[in-house]
């Protein structure tokens, strides 16, 4: 498949280091060429110095042959007009970022359609629902739901209480071994695809699937206790902040603090719902003046990774039971993971997982992902005559670096995957994968 992204900011340039692994034809378009040149010599991909809406540009880097063009520059309306040129001079389909929730309403869509814009990229909405999710399913690292709610994906950090801390999953309880399959462990910066012999040790985060009728049994096993949230507590007047306040003002109790007195009006006016302080939230006696120890829940989302996962510790520190921290540098994400500081959200790794979904040519209405700093979740449609229709699944020698957790059948039934299960055409299954392994497993499905 021939892909070409333009603009190598954030979410560009880490998503073409990620495509890149995949044996895609991957070309990437920015004016800057310091940007590309950093790109160029480490990764399997092609870089062009152009501006991303020039006609020109894209006929050199060959859009009337390319299957999908992206635009993720920080620009909404630049991308906008390069999707739409780019849909004129014959590419298959476009992926636009944009920063305006207008744009996301039906009727706009349709407008877009009509432009050229096929689907359309908003981080800071996708990030501000992944915050609500982890609110209401506080008790996980986690949560991700497939096949319109009939397998749930959950993550849980193991603590010394927990019945699975310890235990190999060969020595699972026999009554709930068959009501939950482990997907996969995540262990200091590497994420383990398990087998029987694996141990489940203090401080992992493992990644259940398992079905409605059972997650509390999940929960159980895992020594964990879920809490109502009403009262929520924001350090940083970020966009991500924004969006989640304009989306959740009427569910949650919001109190926001940020340090730019201008920024804290223009808030304040635009959402009058929350209750908007001006203040340093890094000072532990702004937080301890605010009453911090009283909140539900703590979300540090200003634009610096460092301060949001030392904010959360702080936090932790003041007794807040679930805290959240925007960690938007990759470098510092597996560390944050293995901090107690709950939950970590990433905008860019959100937007290529969404941009995933197109590439593993499914049904984008189903799909889900669950976005990590090394590893992917996902939801395939079995084709005719794939691969692994041909034996049970235990008889089917998969490659390395993927595991088969759960499916649904085309009935919308659906089923924990074992050794003697066999795969059908229409079946939805539910693939965890390592990064760098999407061109095998498409060969299985396709």
């Amino acid at each position: 498949m021939k892909i070409i992204i333009a603009g190598a900011g954030e979410v560009g340039t880490h998503l073409a280091k990620m495509l890149s692994n995949e044996n895609q034809d991957i070309i990437l378009i920015d004016s800057d060429q310091e940007k590309l040149d950093s790109l160029d010599s480490h990764y399997n991909l092609m870089t062009l110095c152009g501006s991303t809406s020039s006609f020109d540009t894209m006929r050199r880097a060959g859009i009337a042959g390319a299957d999908l063009y992206i635009a993720v520059t920080p620009f909404e309306t630049r991308n906008i007009t390069s999707c739409s040129i780019a849909k004129k001079l014959g590419v298959r389909k476009t992926v636009a970022r944009i920063d305006n929730y207008e744009f996301l309403k039906k009727e706009n869509k349709m407008i877009l359609k009509e432009l050229g814009i096929d689907t359309l990229i908003y981080p800071e909405y996708l990030a501000a629902q992944a915050i609500d999710l982890a609110l209401s399913h506080n008790w996980a690292r986690y949560w991700g739901e497939m096949g319109n709610g009939q397998l749930i994906m959950i993550g849980v950090k193991i603590r010394e209480n927990s019945q699975l801390c310890g235990l190999r999953l060969r020595d699972l309880p026999a009554s709930a071994h068959h009501h939950f399959h482990v997907a996969a462990i995540k262990r200091n910066a590497e994420t383990v695809i398990p087998g029987g012999n694996d141990t489940i040790e203090k401080d992992d985060i493992v990644y259940f699937i398992t079905t409605p009728e059972y997650v509390e049994e999940v929960r159980e096993l895992c020594g964990k206790k879920t809490r109502i949230i009403k009262k929520v507590m924001i350090m940083g007047g970020s966009q991500i902040a924004m969006r989640f306040c304009y989306e959740f003002h009427d569910k949650y109790q919001i109190r926001l603090v940020d340090i730019d007195r201008e920024r804290c009006e223009y808030l304040a006016t635009e959402i009058p719902e929350i209750e908007v302080i001006n203040g340093d939230g890094r000072d532990i006696e702004v937080l301890r003046e605010n009453n911090t120890y009283q909140y539900d829940a703590f979300m540090a989302l200003t634009s610096k990774s460092e301060t949001n996962i030392l904010s959360c510790l702080t936090a932790k520190d003041f007794g807040v039971p679930k805290t959240i921290a925007d960690v938007e540098n990759l470098q510092f994400y597996s560390v944050a993971e293995s901090l107690n500081i709950g939950t970590s959200i990433n905008k860019k790794l959100m937007a290529s997982s969404s941009i995933f979904q197109i590439l593993l040519d499914s049904d984008e209405s189903n799909s889900k992902f669950l976005a990590l700093a090394d590893a992917e979740v996902c939801e395939l449609e079995v084709k005719k005559n794939a691969k692994i229709t041909k034996a049970p699944v235990k008889n089917l020698n998969l490659p390395w670096g993927m595991t088969l957790a759960a499916l649904i059948r085309t009935n919308d039934k659906a089923e924990l995957i074992g050794g003697m299960t066999h795969i059908h055409e229409g079946d939805k299954v539910v693939v965890f994968c390592l990064t760098g392994t999407i061109s095998k497993i498409e060969k299985w499905f396709n």
